[in-house]
């Protein structure tokens, strides 16, 4: 079993009993606090940024109807339309950035 050394994710999960379980596996919590809050929290920038990646490579993968819809009902095709829609996308960015 791997153990998680970050824990990444957005205001919405900033509960003090969240983030204390996540410390107490022994994991970093990088979840900014709410505005509201009196102590404010720190967040990683490089890390939080990985997750703003992850977060638009989802949202650009729910545009493909077949994925976001769960057309397949069988997971191995499924797993394939997305391996499919995950590979237009990365040569779509990677053709972009050449």
């Amino acid at each position: 079993m791997t153990r998680a050394r970050h824990v990444v994710a957005d205001r919405g999960y900033d509960a003090r009993a969240l983030v204390e379980g996540i410390e107490a596996i022994g994991a970093t919590a990088h979840i900014p606090t709410q505005r509201r809050r009196k102590v404010q929290r720190s967040v990683s920038k490089p890390i939080y940024r990985q997750r703003n990646l992850v977060e638009r490579f989802f949202c650009k993968l729910k545009h493909f109807r077949r994925c976001a819809t769960r057309f397949d009902k069988l997971a191995r095709n499924f797993l394939a339309a997305v391996a499919l829609a995950s590979t237009r996308l990365w040569a779509r960015s990677y053709e972009s950035t050449t």
